[in-house]
């Protein structure tokens, strides 16, 4: 199987869209959805079984050092959305993450786990965000040393395989 053969794992996070998180237009203010990027990425390594504290605590970092966005369609306050994040790519010292936001027509119990090229719901913006994984001293460094565990549960997701059972 090629890695563009591989199935796609999304994570899913819903949220309701909260009234200060619009403009004077009545839509998502355009920076709020690069928010929501991180908080699907962090709700992913979450759901692998660490917190960013735990990694942060463990001595690795993790900064953004690039990052796309594309938006389609706004969000408007009080639409149920669902924040989709999937390990586009990983070595043991770079992570990039694909990340959609797609309004939902309620907030219906989804799984936190997906499997299939699209996630669902109507999509609304699309990106990507790349990552260098740093020690305290902002030095380059290699999770599989640092975090061996999360390293292998990023390896077998990165690989389109889930790598725990059921929900955090």
């Amino acid at each position: 199987m090629t890695d563009t053969d591989k199935p796609v794992i999304w994570h899913l996070h819903p949220l309701r869209v909260r009234y200060q998180e619009t403009d004077q237009m009545g839509v998502v203010f355009h920076g709020n959805y690069l928010t929501w990027f991180e908080i699907g990425r962090t709700e992913l390594v979450r759901y692998l079984g660490m917190s960013y504290q735990a990694i942060e605590k463990a001595g690795m970092l993790l900064p953004v050092v690039d990052l796309a966005c594309s938006y389609r369609s706004p969000a408007r306050y009080d639409d149920w959305v669902v924040i989709c994040t999937t390990v586009e790519q990983f070595s043991s010292i770079r992570i990039s993450f694909r990340s959609e936001v797609r309004r939902i027509n309620e907030m219906t119990s989804l799984p936190k786990a997906w499997l299939g090229e699209e996630p669902p719901g109507e999509l609304l913006v699309k990106g990507e965000t790349h990552h260098v994984w740093v020690n305290a001293e902002w030095k380059p460094s290699r999770v599989e040393k640092a975090i061996p565990e999360l390293y292998e549960r990023l390896k077998t997701l990165a690989a389109g395989t889930l790598p725990i059972e059921g929900e955090k």
